[in-house]
């Protein structure tokens, strides 16, 4: 089935599987969202605890679709991975490290014995909530805006500031989407709160931090995206592979991929009628619309940045930016995997059943003192 379609196609199928992932990732951040509001939202120690265990629940969820973008990427496209990785390798190693540290905070926060103490794990999920965030927006801005490495013809890259990666930070249009991405993260957080803590008290703050994450949201989603509507982007010629600038690029890319315009535009309406909702509404279903509407926005935005003939990791040296053909594995890799990517809806129909499972029960006060039937974070 698979191997009757050619190379291009087979990059192509890959980009869409890394675009859904990718999408499904950012919604899950609200995880990473809701370990910020966690003081924020709980006034007492029983709150903190209520909190954090109502995002425990799901956490295990972004950090296995973290890992297999990572393996689909090294995989697919592993010129990418090796470039991005291989250079960029201080905020890569500070973004990995955040999620370290999630991963220990979540199993030894209220551990008997811990020897750090509980206040130390709730720093550590602080800083994964606010630094995985804006690290991971920034590092997918300069799929827009460009990196500084060179790429020779053996496909050895070298970057080109002593920075390894940190460079990125100094670009106001990088920090805009890291700070859209934080933002969007805790508006979800606030959102999946509500839906599964029982406590009036947390609920009505979660509200009031539902309007005011999503308005700081929407600013800096917008500027980020006036910015790289209105700039030139990086094209390339599919006969020869030359990449060069096209003016209005990745407007022209909606506007040349009609699919990808309608998910936009479905996309953000429904992000900011899932915040307007829970606010004036006093929903609990905002959630979803939002969920959804993430979902959708983030597909569009990846698919602007693979196909159409666009360099997905662009260089400031032009001849060195990758695309799904020049960074893409073998035809006889991309093949074999794809016969694996038939197993993606198994994978979505146990998340989705685990998902119900876990939130089956809310989470209230007397949850908090009985491990023995709850697992308690």
């Amino acid at each position: 089935m698979f191997e009757t379609l050619s190379h291009l196609q087979l990059q192509q199928y890959w980009w869409f599987i890394m675009s859904v992932v990718s999408s499904v990732l950012v919604f899950l951040l609200f995880v990473q969202g809701g370990q910020t509001l966690v003081g924020v939202l709980g006034k007492t120690d029983n709150e903190k605890n209520m909190i954090v265990n109502s995002i425990g629940r799901k956490w295990e969820f972004t950090f296995t679709t973290l890992i297999v973008f990572a393996a689909g990427m090294f995989a697919a496209f592993p010129l990418w991975y090796s470039v991005s990785l291989g250079g960029a390798y201080y905020a890569w190693k500070i973004f990995l490290v955040c999620f370290v540290l999630q991963a220990v905070s979540f199993e030894f926060r209220r551990k008997k014995g811990n020897i750090f103490g509980q206040k130390t794990y709730d720093w550590f999920l602080t800083i994964n909530g606010f630094l995985g965030t804006i690290l991971l927006g920034v590092v997918v801005a300069t799929f827009f805006t460009g990196s500084d490495f060179i790429r020779n013809e053996y496909n050895l890259s070298q970057w080109g500031s002593s920075w390894y990666g940190l460079d990125i930070l100094a670009s106001f249009t990088n920090l805009s989407l890291g700070f859209a991405v934080l933002f969007l993260a805790r508006t979800l957080g606030a959102m999946y709160i509500i839906t599964n803590i029982e406590s009036d008290d947390i609920i009505r703050r979660a509200r009031k931090q539902t309007l005011i994450n999503g308005a700081i949201f929407t600013v800096f989603f917008l500027y980020f995206l006036v910015r790289i509507l209105i700039k030139d982007g990086y094209a390339y010629n599919p006969e020869t592979g030359a990449v060069f600038m096209e003016s209005y690029k990745y407007l022209n890319n909606y506007l040349q991929m009609p699919v990808a315009l309608i998910l936009f535009l479905v996309g953000v309406p429904l992000v900011l009628y899932g915040i307007f909702i829970t606010w004036a509404k006093e929903s609990n279903r905002g959630i979803w619309f939002s969920g959804f509407g993430t979902f959708a926005t983030v597909m569009s935005i990846f698919w602007i940045l693979g196909y159409n003939n666009t360099a997905f990791y662009p260089s400031y040296d032009l001849q060195s930016s990758l695309t799904i053909q020049n960074a893409s594995s073998s035809h006889y890799t991309l093949t074999a995997m794809s016969y694996i990517s038939l197993f993606v809806p198994v994978v979505i129909t146990y998340i989705y059943f685990a998902w119900r499972a876990v939130d089956k029960t809310k989470i209230s006060e007397k949850h908090m003192n009985k491990e023995g039937e709850h697992h308690v974070y």
